[in-house]
């Protein structure tokens, strides 16, 4: 089953397979602020459809916010995979070093998708206020 994800002006489209296997929201300053419940994806499965006014947010450049500037819509991420290398209490997993993953993870602002009904699937809280 398909799903698009849009900002609110349609500028902005993504294509993703389906519903994503992660899904999360975290506390930190960034997610708290724009209310995004992010779908995690690996990259290559995300098709970006349209982002005429798309720009990006990445204070550090670690990890890139995209939302449109037309509307304002936060609809799309770029990030290193940090649930390859951390938990989500951010305690290191069995085996890893530590750092900043190589691997990236694309994440999509589910709250873009109109007729999901997030009450509907499993959302992991993610502490990403204290654990950043």
């Amino acid at each position: 089953m398909t799903l698009t994800a849009s900002c609110h002006c349609g500028a902005t489209q993504i294509e993703l397979p389906a519903l994503p296997t992660s899904i999360k929201s975290c506390n930190c300053t960034f997610c708290h602020r724009s209310g995004a419940v992010w779908g995690y994806y690996d990259p290559a499965e995300v098709k970006i459809i349209s982002a005429a006014h798309d720009a990006i947010y990445s204070p550090s450049g670690m990890n890139h916010h995209h939302f449109c500037s037309q509307c304002g819509g936060n609809t799309h991420g770029s990030s290193p995979d940090w649930a390859s290398t951390y938990n989500n209490d951010g305690t290191l997993k069995p085996g890893m070093a530590g750092g900043v993953p190589e691997k990236r993870t694309a994440a999509v602002n589910l709250r873009m998708i109109i007729d999901l009904d997030l009450d509907t699937v499993e959302i992991v809280k993610v502490d990403g206020r204290t654990s950043w």
